[in-house]
């Protein structure tokens, strides 16, 4: 017959596996916040130089700003679904460690737990599912920027190589009438 407490510590190692996908989930959340944070220096370093009377002569000066003042909401949602997400994974570590202390303390104690460890478990599940949900939302909207400012990254190169091709043109023009 299987030992007793091997059966226990076999139950308590359940959440724990939980717990490491939950801790994984929260170090690369913790990434994206942080990367979220320097988005936002770089876009406001960047409002600042273009209302600058340098910056108001960069070539698309004033779309580039619109592109920036459009990008402030949606990197305002990108970030509280990152703390959310954030939250809840947290929520979710503490419910699953609290399952597995109820099962070592109820085996330990001889008393009986319960449904309790199985619904910590499964609400500890659950906020893993709600912190993951609020990612892919907050992955969409970053999905979201990085197309805009690709057009915008369009724009520039068509002003940019207009002016190539205008350039380019004058230049042959003065090499023909050099011929005349």
């Amino acid at each position: 017959m299987a030992d007793p407490s091997l059966a226990v510590l076999t139950a308590m190692i359940t959440p724990a596996v939980l717990i490491s996908g939950a801790g994984t989930l929260l170090m690369s959340t913790s990434a994206r916040l942080g990367r979220s944070t320097d988005r936002v220096r770089v876009l406001t370093a960047r409002f600042k130089f273009l209302v600058s009377e340098e910056g108001q002569r960069e070539p698309l000066a004033r779309e580039e700003k619109r592109m920036i003042i459009e990008q402030l909401p949606r990197l305002t949602r990108r970030t509280r679904y990152i703390q959310r997400s954030m939250q809840a994974f947290y929520l979710a570590v503490t419910l699953l460690v609290c399952t597995s202390i109820l099962i070592g303390a109820g085996s330990l104690g001889k008393f009986d737990t319960g449904l309790v460890p199985i619904l910590l478990a499964i609400l500890g599940a659950g906020g893993l599912a709600y912190g993951a949900l609020l990612l892919s939302y907050e992955a969409t909207l970053s999905a979201i920027t990085t197309r805009q400012e690709m057009r915008f990254l369009e724009k520039l190169g068509a002003h940019y190589a207009g002016l190539y091709n205008e350039a380019a043109e004058e230049k042959a023009e003065q090499n023909s009438e050099l011929r005349v």
